[in-house]
């Protein structure tokens, strides 16, 4: 089943973002290469595609998993968590109903 992982970031953690950036990219290709990588991407902490010093406000990962279990301890396991970037993640349940 897909679930869709949404995780904000706790302000000032631009530096640790960019920091732990490489290894949480390595992951998240890592999925894709199982093909179980929908879309994965940071949420602009402004109103633009290269916010620059504003950094970003989150990320949201929508991804496929065996179960919600599975996907809340591949999320737990995020370079972003060990490096204090994200005060929250919510995991969901999600249903791709378009592009079909």
């Amino acid at each position: 089943m897909l679930y869709a992982i949404i995780a904000e970031d706790k302000a000032g953690t631009l530096d640790q973002r960019m920091a732990a950036r490489p290894a949480h990219v390595a992951r998240l290709q890592g999925l894709q290469a199982e093909g179980r990588l929908i879309l994965a991407g940071p949420c602009p902490a402004i109103d633009s595609p290269d916010p620059g010093p504003a950094g970003f406000s989150g990320s949201l990962i929508v991804a496929e998993f065996a179960s919600l279990e599975a996907a809340r301890t591949w999320a737990d396991a995020d370079p972003y968590i060990a490096a204090g970037v994200y005060e929250k993640v919510v995991i969901k349940p999600f249903k791709k109903v378009l592009p079909a």
